[in-house]
């Protein structure tokens, strides 16, 4: 059934609305009644409504200003009929500009409201299957991401993917919830449950490989006690509608899509743990005590090894990893722990990728083709191989690009000065158009032209001037300003200097043998 809301200022009306329409016979169903616009407001965000009948002329506000207002406050306004005894067409017009279902006028005709009744009852269906069907391929797609993100198969590129189908912006607050329903046939497509019975701060479902029902939730406005009430409410409903045992495990809270992978391990091994003990109800991760965190470490173990894995230096990557391994060894690091932060190294590796115009996911399909999943690598050893290779492999990746980098960069500003040599060129200014320090543009040019910029620019100048002294009848001092040159003087002074004569003698000696 499909509720209605009744509204007019006069009593008799509304009785007469509720009496003389055979409202269940259309879907319909009348939820509530109100004597003016303002409690119509007030009971159109508590029973939300999917049509309201409303009259045109009321104090306070009018039926269309209700309308008006109930679009700016409502995140899913209903659809509404007027019921007017003005045959105004100033009325109507604005009825039409508020995109009012229908506009009928009073006293009202049996057979038209019907029809009418008829017709909204089949447009909200179709609305709401539209919208049911939009979610589910929408849910599934949000299924499949986050099944690939609690597998640690993340990348820039799925990263950006998960991002823009929850619409998550940033590096929000996320909590994941994982719910475990000891009945394993219930005949409940439970994703598409989740969906529509789920709490709003929900922004997508998944079921791992156990049959777990996965929720990701966003936190960033919500108190701990507001998330607990949540689960608990969640477990509540479940245990009701399933008459048998629920687990539902809660993890801590991350920042951003790169931390889901993380907070699903962390959910997991709560429901894990409570599931060998026969338990029932809401439980939350707690951190294991004596496990210090490779990340919060003071030293910045991590974050060291990013920086010589970057810069290439390969005895200083060997040395990082004896020390996080010697951790390992002394179990010092929770290995759960030590999986997200390795996930993380990841993370930032590919992004560094990517940003030297790499592939992150052909560098991610190699790696994981000679070792497998780093979810595959539940014990130190599989862990301790991974890490080694990805930290080996990347410097060396991240290696190759540099080198290809470089001279692509260097070609592009040889060639630019090739082109644009008759401009005034300062090693600064290209320095500032290509992005790069100006001490090392000049070392680089000089390695790859062979010659520091400055001679090779004098030099590019003074071949074209060769050429118009030959070609041209250009005076000498036009000569030296079309090619570059700032003056005449300089001009001549470099040319002198470079081929041993003046330009004149030059541009003479060239007109003798022409002759």
């Amino acid at each position: 059934m499909f509720n209605v809301l009744l509204v007019d200022d006069e009593p008799w009306v509304l009785e007469g609305l509720r009496t003389m329409i055979d409202w269940n016979r259309f879907g319909f169903q009348i939820c509530g009644e109100a004597l003016s616009a303002p409690e119509a407001l007030k009971l159109m965000e508590q029973l939300k409504p999917e049509l309201v009948m409303t009259d045109i002329h009321m104090p306070v506000l009018n039926g269309l200003e209700l309308i008006e207002h109930s679009k700016r406050i409502l995140p899913l306004p209903p659809k509404f009929v007027i019921l007017s005894g003005y045959d105004d067409f100033g009325y109507a017009h604005q009825a039409m500009r508020q995109r009012v279902a229908e506009y009928l006028l009073k006293p009202i005709d049996d057979e038209e409201i019907e029809a009418v009744l008829a017709k909204l009852s089949h447009e909200i269906q179709d609305e709401l299957d539209a919208e049911r069907s939009y979610r589910k391929k929408a849910g599934l797609a949000v299924h499949y991401l986050l099944n690939r993100l609690i597998r640690d198969e993340l990348s820039p590129d799925l990263a950006e993917q998960a991002s823009k189908a929850m619409q998550i912006q940033g590096e929000p607050l996320l909590q994941c919830l994982l719910i475990e329903i000891g009945i394993t046939e219930t005949g409940v497509d439970w994703i598409e449950w989740m969906a529509d019975y789920g709490p709003p701060s929900l922004l997508g479902c998944f079921q791992d490989n156990s049959g777990s029902i996965g929720v990701v939730l966003h936190v960033e406005h919500s108190t701990p006690d507001e998330v607990m009430e949540t689960a608990l409410q969640l477990q509540s409903a479940l245990a009701r509608e399933l008459e048998g045992p629920v687990i539902v495990a809660l993890s801590g809270t991350g920042e951003g899509i790169q931390a889901i992978g993380k907070l699903y391990r962390q959910s997991a091994e709560v429901r894990d743990d409570k599931r060998s003990q026969g338990r029932s109800g809401v439980f939350c991760y707690q951190e294991p005590r004596g496990a210090e965190r490779l990340r919060g470490l003071p030293f910045g173990w991590m974050d060291e090894l990013l920086s010589v894995i970057m810069a290439g230096e390969h005895a200083s990557i060997e040395s990082c990893l004896a020390r996080i391994f010697a951790a390992m060894t002394d179990h010092l690091l929770h290995l759960r722990a030590f999986q997200a932060d390795v996930a993380d190294l990841e993370l930032k590796l590919c992004r560094r990728i990517a940003e030297m115009n790499g592939d992150p996911d052909l560098f991610m399909d190699r790696l994981q083709r000679k070792l497998g999943h780093l979810s595959d690598a539940c014990h130190k050893a599989p862990l301790k191989n991974y890490m080694r290779l990805l930290a080996f492999e990347a410097a060396s990746q991240l290696e190759e690009l540099s080198k290809l980098n470089e001279h692509n960069t260097i070609f592009q500003v040889i060639q630019y000065v090739d082109r644009e040599y008759r401009s005034r060129l300062q090693l600064q200014d290209l320095a500032r158009h290509f992005h790069m320090n100006a001490t090392y543009l000049g070392q680089l040019f000089k390695k790859h032209a062979g010659k520091p910029f400055k001679e090779y620019l004098n030099d590019k100048r003074i071949e074209e001037a060769k050429l118009l002294l030959k070609r041209s009848g250009m005076k000498v001092s036009e000569v030296a300003l079309y090619v570059g040159f700032p003056n005449a003087d300089y001009f001549i002074h470099k040319f002198k200097l470079t081929t041993g004569i003046l330009p004149s003698n030059y541009k003479n000696h060239v007109e003798s043998k022409q002759r």
